[in-house]
């Protein structure tokens, strides 16, 4: 597995742009957000998303997608968001939060048949810098967190091991949080719900 070291106060975009390319040509990468480290794909991949699947064991007929996207404006390209979505998304993004949405008809296949998808806005310029420069949102899922209990911190030397043979890049940004992002179902915006308590405290 290759390995690109960022650092935080200094976007490299040469990186950023080899990332972008290794995503377009179908390759799966980790890369850190604001809470655990993920695993990603180009959203409009349905042959890497498949893989991802794969790795985490997601049946992506039955369980939540969720989309990494750059800003508000590109998450409103894959998802219907309404007045009272778009309001509490502006409070509390880029933030460790999963906003739960309907789904719009731009996502690919792997979303047919599903009327929700998950998106999230890291807190993180890397993330928000690789969203950016694809053009769409990635399909992400969190590393496992099988090994991390009892950890308040991952680092990513031990990401590159646990995945060196089924992850083709490791976007290192640095020592990364064990915490899960705040999902709120926002399904009925006049009555969002938080399905999971996260890092995030939702701002209403």
């Amino acid at each position: 597995m290759k390995s690109l070291k960022f650092y935080p106060t200094n976007i490299n975009r040469r990186y950023i742009d080899e990332t972008v390319l290794a995503l377009r040509d179908g390759k799966l990468i980790i890369y850190p957000t604001d809470t655990l480290y993920a695993i990603g794909c180009d959203a409009l991949n349905n042959r890497a998303i498949e893989k991802i699947c794969r790795i985490k064991g997601i049946n992506p007929a039955k369980q939540l997608l969720s989309i990494v996207c750059s800003d508000i404006s590109q998450a409103a390209e894959y998802a219907r968001i309404d007045n009272n979505a778009f309001r509490l998304m502006r409070s509390n993004l880029p933030g460790p939060f999963t906003f739960i949405l309907p789904a719009a008809t731009t996502l690919p296949k792997a979303f047919k048949g599903r009327h929700t998808v998950g998106v999230r806005i890291p807190d993180n310029d890397i993330a928000r810098a690789i969203a950016d420069a694809l053009g769409n949102p990635l399909l992400s899922t969190s590393v496992s967190i099988d090994r991390l209990e009892g950890y308040e911190t991952v680092e990513p030397l031990s990401l590159a091991i646990q995945y060196e043979d089924t992850v083709d890049l490791l976007v290192d940004g640095g020592t990364g949080s064990t915490g899960q992002s705040t999902i709120v179902d926002c399904l009925d915006s006049s009555y969002p719900e938080i399905t999971r308590e996260g890092t995030g405290t939702l701002r209403q």
